[in-house]
């Protein structure tokens, strides 16, 4: 099983390369992030976030059927905001309310190499959002004012989550 980085990862304040074509590796890979996911009881993970900077994330919502992403790009989101609670298996146990555009139009690649663009909202949406920051480099704690964001990262400590 793939190993998920936490922070301080270095990984995971790098912009992500471009998959170049969609290859075996690459259908297996998304197989190996999905277990991850599901193992850590995540519903999204992304390429650095398991120590390869690739642009890649899948994401499993309740009721839904797990998808990957492949080259994502937002092209479009809505005006209206909603304010929720996010967390991030990269940096375990923290939690803060985000704001994020309440829906979003992507476009990307599936398995078989073939494009693709979707239109979510809610929770998906949020997740898609959260996961594309990932391979921009960008984690949820950078959404919060740099007082909040260093007042939780004074509480954070890695060695409360160490696999056992």
């Amino acid at each position: 099983m793939l190993n998920i980085v936490t922070i301080p990862a270095e990984v995971l304040y790098q912009k992500a390369e471009a998959v170049p074509s969609i290859t075996a590796e690459t259908v297996a890979l998304a197989d190996q992030m999905i277990d991850a996911m599901h193992g850590a009881q995540g519903i999204g993970l992304a390429g650095p976030q398991v120590g390869l900077l690739q642009r890649i994330f899948v994401v499993h919502v309740a009721g839904d059927d797990p998808r990957v992403f492949i080259n994502p790009e937002i092209i479009g989101t809505s005006i209206e905001t909603s304010k929720m609670e996010e967390g991030c298996l990269s940096i375990p146990g923290l939690y803060a309310d985000v704001v994020r555009p309440r829906a979003v139009e992507v476009q990307a690649y599936n398995l078989r190499g073939r494009p693709f663009t979707l239109s979510a909202e809610g929770i998906l949406a949020r997740v898609i959002q959260h996961e594309l920051d990932h391979l921009n480099g960008v984690l949820f704690l950078d959404h919060l004012s740099e007082r909040k964001r260093e007042r939780m990262l004074k509480k954070y400590d890695p060695a409360e989550h160490l696999p056992v």
